[in-house]
Protein backbone atom coordinates (compact mmCIF):
# COMPACT_ATOMS: atom_id res chain seq x y z
CA UNK A 1 0.00 0.00 0.00
CA UNK A 2 1.55 3.60 -0.98
CA UNK A 3 1.11 6.22 1.48
CA UNK A 4 -0.98 8.25 0.13
CA UNK A 5 -3.69 5.33 -0.21
CA UNK A 6 -3.09 4.65 3.67
CA UNK A 7 -3.37 8.56 4.54
CA UNK A 8 -6.46 8.35 2.53
CA UNK A 9 -7.71 5.44 4.05
CA UNK A 10 -7.29 6.50 7.24
CA UNK A 11 -8.87 9.69 6.70
CA UNK A 12 -12.15 8.04 5.49
CA UNK A 13 -11.92 5.97 9.21
CA UNK A 14 -11.58 8.97 10.84
CA UNK A 15 -14.62 10.57 9.36
CA UNK A 16 -16.57 7.21 9.48
CA UNK A 17 -15.42 7.37 13.31
CA UNK A 18 -16.96 10.81 13.56
CA UNK A 19 -19.75 10.32 11.78
CA UNK A 20 -21.08 7.33 14.03
CA UNK A 21 -20.34 9.54 16.67
CA UNK A 22 -22.34 11.93 16.03
CA UNK A 23 -25.13 9.63 14.67
CA UNK A 24 -25.07 8.17 18.28
CA UNK A 25 -24.76 11.27 20.54
CA UNK A 26 -27.91 11.85 22.70
CA UNK A 27 -30.02 14.36 20.81
CA UNK A 28 -29.56 17.85 22.45
CA UNK A 29 -33.05 19.00 24.06
CA UNK A 30 -34.17 22.63 23.85
CA UNK A 31 -34.80 23.57 27.23
CA UNK A 32 -38.57 24.57 27.41
CA UNK A 33 -39.24 28.48 28.12
CA UNK A 34 -39.91 28.80 31.93
CA UNK A 35 -44.11 28.85 32.17
CA UNK A 36 -45.29 32.18 32.66
CA UNK A 37 -46.94 32.69 35.79
CA UNK A 38 -50.50 33.81 35.87
CA UNK A 39 -50.52 37.98 36.06
CA UNK A 40 -51.38 39.00 39.71
CA UNK A 41 -53.39 41.78 39.58
CA UNK A 42 -51.49 44.92 40.68
CA UNK A 43 -52.56 45.94 44.27
CA UNK A 44 -53.47 49.70 44.57
CA UNK A 45 -50.68 51.65 45.60
CA UNK A 46 -50.54 55.03 46.75
CA UNK A 47 -47.11 56.56 47.15
CA UNK A 48 -45.91 58.91 49.98
CA UNK A 49 -48.67 62.17 50.34
CA UNK A 50 -47.28 65.25 48.31
CA UNK A 51 -48.53 68.79 48.96
CA UNK A 52 -52.22 68.71 48.21
CA UNK A 53 -54.26 70.96 45.68
CA UNK A 54 -57.02 70.81 48.49
CA UNK A 55 -56.67 73.81 51.09
CA UNK A 56 -57.82 71.56 53.52
CA UNK A 57 -54.38 69.67 55.17
CA UNK A 58 -54.80 67.89 59.25
CA UNK A 59 -52.11 66.98 61.26
CA UNK A 60 -53.14 63.63 62.13
CA UNK A 61 -56.22 61.09 61.18
CA UNK A 62 -59.36 61.23 63.34
CA UNK A 63 -59.76 59.34 66.57
CA UNK A 64 -61.36 55.97 65.37
CA UNK A 65 -64.11 57.34 68.04
CA UNK A 66 -65.67 59.19 65.61
CA UNK A 67 -66.58 56.49 63.68
CA UNK A 68 -69.50 55.53 66.89
CA UNK A 69 -68.83 51.91 66.43
CA UNK A 70 -71.72 51.83 64.13
CA UNK A 71 -72.47 51.74 59.96
CA UNK A 72 -73.06 54.78 58.16
CA UNK A 73 -75.12 55.56 55.08
CA UNK A 74 -73.38 57.67 52.10
CA UNK A 75 -74.10 58.47 48.46
CA UNK A 76 -71.40 59.30 46.82
CA UNK A 77 -72.19 61.82 44.23
CA UNK A 78 -70.09 61.45 40.82
CA UNK A 79 -69.94 62.82 37.14
CA UNK A 80 -70.62 59.40 36.40
CA UNK A 81 -73.92 58.61 38.50
CA UNK A 82 -74.41 58.13 41.80
CA UNK A 83 -72.68 55.05 44.29
CA UNK A 84 -74.58 54.27 47.70
CA UNK A 85 -71.73 53.01 50.49
CA UNK A 86 -72.28 51.90 53.66
CA UNK A 87 -69.58 52.62 55.50
CA UNK A 88 -68.67 50.42 58.19
CA UNK A 89 -67.50 51.86 61.63
CA UNK A 90 -67.58 48.86 64.19
CA UNK A 91 -64.91 46.79 61.86
CA UNK A 92 -62.82 49.08 60.53
CA UNK A 93 -63.28 52.06 62.87
CA UNK A 94 -60.17 54.57 62.15
CA UNK A 95 -60.72 54.14 58.02
CA UNK A 96 -64.38 54.91 58.70
CA UNK A 97 -63.96 57.93 61.03
CA UNK A 98 -61.60 59.11 58.13
CA UNK A 99 -63.21 58.81 55.15
CA UNK A 100 -66.25 60.22 57.48
CA UNK A 101 -64.34 63.42 58.34
CA UNK A 102 -62.77 64.17 55.16
CA UNK A 103 -66.05 63.45 53.66
CA UNK A 104 -67.82 65.83 56.11
CA UNK A 105 -65.05 68.73 55.52
CA UNK A 106 -65.87 68.30 51.34
CA UNK A 107 -62.12 66.87 50.94
CA UNK A 108 -62.90 64.82 48.15
CA UNK A 109 -65.59 67.33 46.35
CA UNK A 110 -64.10 67.60 42.99
CA UNK A 111 -61.23 65.16 42.59
CA UNK A 112 -61.35 62.71 39.99
CA UNK A 113 -60.72 58.63 40.24
CA UNK A 114 -57.41 58.14 38.96
CA UNK A 115 -56.61 54.76 38.19
CA UNK A 116 -58.62 52.01 37.18
CA UNK A 117 -58.32 48.08 36.66
CA UNK A 118 -60.85 47.90 33.94
CA UNK A 119 -61.30 44.07 35.13
CA UNK A 120 -61.40 44.93 39.07
CA UNK A 121 -61.57 48.27 40.73
CA UNK A 122 -61.87 51.82 40.69
CA UNK A 123 -59.52 54.04 42.77
CA UNK A 124 -60.50 57.60 43.75
CA UNK A 125 -59.39 59.81 46.65
CA UNK A 126 -56.75 61.92 45.50
CA UNK A 127 -57.07 65.85 44.94
CA UNK A 128 -54.13 65.74 42.97
CA UNK A 129 -55.35 62.53 40.35
CA UNK A 130 -51.84 61.60 40.41
CA UNK A 131 -51.73 58.50 43.15
CA UNK A 132 -49.37 60.49 45.42
CA UNK A 133 -51.76 63.00 46.72
CA UNK A 134 -53.50 63.07 50.27
CA UNK A 135 -54.51 64.61 53.14
CA UNK A 136 -50.90 65.51 54.89
CA UNK A 137 -51.04 62.76 57.02
CA UNK A 138 -51.14 58.88 56.62
CA UNK A 139 -52.47 55.98 59.14
CA UNK A 140 -52.25 52.68 60.30
CA UNK A 141 -53.01 49.85 61.03
CA UNK A 142 -54.77 47.79 58.50
CA UNK A 143 -58.47 46.66 59.90
CA UNK A 144 -60.12 44.08 58.52
CA UNK A 145 -58.12 42.74 56.07
CA UNK A 146 -59.64 39.41 54.37
CA UNK A 147 -57.82 36.30 55.77
CA UNK A 148 -57.90 34.33 51.91
CA UNK A 149 -56.93 38.23 49.97
CA UNK A 150 -59.96 38.06 47.88
CA UNK A 151 -62.11 41.34 47.69
CA UNK A 152 -65.46 40.90 46.31
CA UNK A 153 -67.54 43.03 44.35
CA UNK A 154 -68.99 45.54 46.26
CA UNK A 155 -65.84 45.95 48.53
CA UNK A 156 -65.02 49.08 49.64
CA UNK A 157 -60.90 49.61 51.04
CA UNK A 158 -57.95 51.46 51.59
CA UNK A 159 -55.17 52.00 49.04
CA UNK A 160 -51.82 52.79 50.76
CA UNK A 161 -47.57 52.27 50.05
CA UNK A 162 -46.91 48.53 49.10
CA UNK A 163 -45.19 46.48 52.31
CA UNK A 164 -46.28 49.93 54.65
CA UNK A 165 -49.38 48.71 57.08
CA UNK A 166 -49.34 53.12 58.06
CA UNK A 167 -49.56 54.60 54.93
CA UNK A 168 -52.88 54.97 54.23
CA UNK A 169 -54.72 58.94 53.85
CA UNK A 170 -57.56 59.82 51.69
CA UNK A 171 -57.10 56.75 48.18
CA UNK A 172 -59.58 54.72 48.42
CA UNK A 173 -60.86 52.06 46.02
CA UNK A 174 -64.47 50.51 45.00
CA UNK A 175 -64.09 46.70 43.76
CA UNK A 176 -66.59 45.50 41.16
CA UNK A 177 -65.88 42.35 40.20
CA UNK A 178 -64.42 39.62 42.70
CA UNK A 179 -60.35 39.97 42.49
CA UNK A 180 -57.34 38.42 44.61
CA UNK A 181 -54.88 41.35 45.98
CA UNK A 182 -52.06 39.04 47.55
CA UNK A 183 -50.89 40.77 50.94
CA UNK A 184 -47.53 41.71 51.48
CA UNK A 185 -44.89 42.10 54.05
CA UNK A 186 -47.45 44.60 56.41
CA UNK A 187 -50.76 42.57 55.15
CA UNK A 188 -53.59 43.05 53.08
CA UNK A 189 -55.82 45.99 52.36
CA UNK A 190 -58.58 47.74 55.05
CA UNK A 191 -62.05 46.88 53.90
CA UNK A 192 -63.96 49.66 55.83
CA UNK A 193 -67.28 49.74 53.74
CA UNK A 194 -69.12 47.76 51.16
CA UNK A 195 -70.92 49.54 47.93
CA UNK A 196 -74.70 49.37 48.33
CA UNK A 197 -75.88 51.02 45.24
CA UNK A 198 -74.07 51.76 41.51
CA UNK A 199 -71.84 48.57 41.19
CA UNK A 200 -73.51 48.85 37.41
CA UNK A 201 -72.44 52.49 37.20
CA UNK A 202 -68.01 51.09 38.04
CA UNK A 203 -68.59 47.89 35.87
CA UNK A 204 -69.79 50.47 32.86
CA UNK A 205 -66.34 52.59 33.67
CA UNK A 206 -64.40 49.30 33.88
CA UNK A 207 -66.01 48.04 30.68
CA UNK A 208 -64.49 51.85 29.30
CA UNK A 209 -61.18 50.59 29.57
CA UNK A 210 -57.77 52.91 30.31
CA UNK A 211 -56.94 56.14 28.59
CA UNK A 212 -53.93 54.57 26.05
CA UNK A 213 -50.72 54.56 27.93
CA UNK A 214 -52.29 54.84 31.51
CA UNK A 215 -53.98 53.94 34.23
CA UNK A 216 -56.63 56.65 33.88
CA UNK A 217 -60.15 55.99 32.89
CA UNK A 218 -61.41 56.19 29.30
CA UNK A 219 -64.76 57.26 31.44
CA UNK A 220 -63.63 60.54 33.36
CA UNK A 221 -65.53 59.83 36.72
CA UNK A 222 -65.14 62.91 38.88
CA UNK A 223 -66.63 63.10 42.43
CA UNK A 224 -69.15 65.98 43.17
CA UNK A 225 -69.99 65.37 46.38
CA UNK A 226 -70.52 63.14 49.78
CA UNK A 227 -73.58 62.67 51.58
CA UNK A 228 -73.81 61.22 54.96
CA UNK A 229 -77.01 59.95 56.03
Amino acid sequence: MTLVTAVVVGLAVVVAAIVLVVLNRPEEQTPEPAATAPTQTQAPDQAAPLPTTNPELYDSAPDPAEAEGRVWSVTLSTSAGDIGLEIDGERAPQAAANFLRLARDGFYDGTACHRLLPSSLLQCGDPTATGTGGPGYSFGPIENAPADDVYPAGTLAMARQGNNGESMGSQFFMVFADVPLPSDSAGGYSVFGRVTEGLDILQQVGSAGTVEGSEQPALPVTIEGVTIE
